[in-house]
């Protein structure tokens, strides 16, 4: 692949409840540039791919409520969660290849694994970052958004359901880390609620090379 075909991409991924989705439109109001939400596009990318392409993704499927976040153990839905091991990484750069390319384009969401990302950037400094929400923050938002009702409240022990994901994700937090830490330790920001989100945002966008936000005129 040509990645100067992406040169005008920045990669924000990050462990869930990070406040990547957050910082992006905020990023993009602030700054104008575009916002690719890879969380929009996975039922789409879950139609394209077919049982040879996505075998996880394929088995997820198969399985009831209770069978994916009651019946597991976290560790084994972490090694076996489809996202999580790249499945259809291949349709986000596509549908990145597809977008017109004169202007800056954040792409965001938990899909962005170090690994293929860092293929794509090479060692080009501030293309990619990863907000690491600590524990104590992810299980915040959890709360606020009332998780029950979407993925836990549909089993038949929520509250079971409920700690099993926000194990999951807190170990799928923890392996980003890692590999970062090995790979590209400038690229995570630790995201633990101290700092303002307008502070969180000028990180990023620094990192970003977006350079400061316009200077509003005051409303009249």
């Amino acid at each position: 692949m040509d990645t100067g075909r992406l040169a005008h991409v920045r990669w924000l991924g990050g462990g869930s409840g990070g406040a990547k989705s957050t910082v992006a439109r905020e990023l993009a109001r602030r700054h104008g540039v575009d916002v690719h939400d890879t969380d929009a596009a996975m039922a789409d990318h879950a139609r394209r791919l077919g049982p040879a392409r996505a075998p996880l993704l394929h088995r997820f499927l198969a399985m009831s409520m209770d069978e994916r976040w009651v019946l597991r153990d976290p560790a084994e839905m972490l090694e076996t969660f489809h996202w999580f091991a790249g499945e259809g990484f291949d349709l986000v750069v596509a549908d990145l290849l597809d977008r017109p390319r004169d202007r800056i384009v954040v792409v965001e969401g938990f899909r962005l694994l170090p690994g293929p990302v860092l293929s794509l950037v090479g060692g080009t400094p501030g293309r990619a970052v990863w907000l690491l929400p600590t524990p104590e923050f992810r299980r915040r938002v959890f709360r606020e958004r009332g998780p029950e009702g979407d993925v836990a409240g549909r089993t038949s022990d929520p509250p079971r359901a409920l700690a099993n994901l926000l194990a999951r994700d807190a170990l799928f937090t923890a392996r980003l880390g890692d590999e970062l830490a090995d790979r590209a330790p400038e690229a995570v920001v630790t995201v633990d609620g101290r700092r303002p989100l307008d502070a969180l945002v000028d990180d990023v966008a620094g990192r970003f090379g977006l350079g400061p936000a316009p200077v509003r005129p005051p409303a009249p």
